[in-house]
């Protein structure tokens, strides 16, 4: 145990790890579930992979919850200088790790099992750090504090996350507690905030409101076409600053942390 760590951290540590080691190693069951929505996910993904291609050359790089190796493999062939993935689950980094082997591509990545909330990095050391629904299973004060310390000043962060305003997406999630951890908190408005305080420059963009009714039809001829009807339809709503917190997920871009 850690200094910083308390006997409730300590067991939320433990149950994300048993949780994530289970996905892991068998993510059926919860991909029948979820598979659906997340083929509607399409927009944001691209977007996040786009600026993380466009702006990895020669950087130290981190992939915060990375996973079974995520995005850290694209990095790493895409000229980063080096990029280290983190995960809580040792399941998952042994996967990576084996993974990174057997395509050759040790000499710029790596993967360590690591609390998210308290990164061990060097101050001031890394370029970028990245990640894909993360934030929302941390304490984000103790999460946010610890990114800021490890980026450079000149440093950027980019995450997707869900968030917890939606009605009839909070209610899929009351009755689907097997396919999520009890920690995880899909962010609020306040938690965006919170986030925004330790940067000079914030970018949020929302996404998915209407277009959410595409899952309903998905692998189904013109699924495409309505997906983006639909998608071009959020554009427009979410011009209404009141229905922003009713999107599903959020592509947050952050730079120029601010330092104490």
């Amino acid at each position: 145990m850690s200094e910083n760590q308390t006997e409730t951290d300590i067991s939320k540590i433990s149950r994300e790890q048993k949780f994530h080691d289970q996905r892991f190693t068998d993510d059926s069951q919860r991909q029948k579930k979820v598979s659906r929505y997340y083929r509607v996910a399409h927009s944001i993904k691209k977007e996040y992979e786009q600026f993380l291609i466009e702006n990895c050359k020669g950087l130290e790089i981190i992939e915060y919850g990375c996973g079974t190796g995520s995005y850290a493999f694209d990095l790493a062939k895409n000229q980063a200088k080096k990029v280290t993935g983190i995960d809580i689950s040792p399941v998952a980094i042994q996967v990576a790790t084996a993974k990174a082997m057997s395509e050759g591509i040790e000499g710029n990545l790596s993967f360590e099992v690591m609390n998210a909330e308290e990164l061990r990095f060097n101050h001031y050391s890394v370029d970028m750090i990245c990640g894909s629904g993360i934030l929302h299973h941390l304490e984000l004060e103790k999460a946010m504090k610890s990114i800021v310390n490890v980026l450079k000043p000149s440093g950027t962060a980019i995450f997707i996350e869900p968030l917890g305003h939606n009605v009839l997406i909070n209610l899929f999630r009351i009755l689907t507690p097997s396919i999520r951890s009890e920690d995880e908190h899909p962010l609020l408005e306040s938690d965006l905030k919170l986030i925004g305080r330790n940067f000079k420059k914030v970018e949020i963009k929302y996404f998915y409101l209407t277009a959410l009714a595409a899952s309903l039809i998905a692998g189904i001829p013109g699924f495409k076409v309505i997906l983006n009807v639909l998608e071009f339809l959020d554009k427009l709503l979410f011009k209404l600053p009141f229905l922003k917190k009713q999107a599903w997920q959020v592509l947050i871009k952050l730079s120029e942390p601010l330092k104490d």
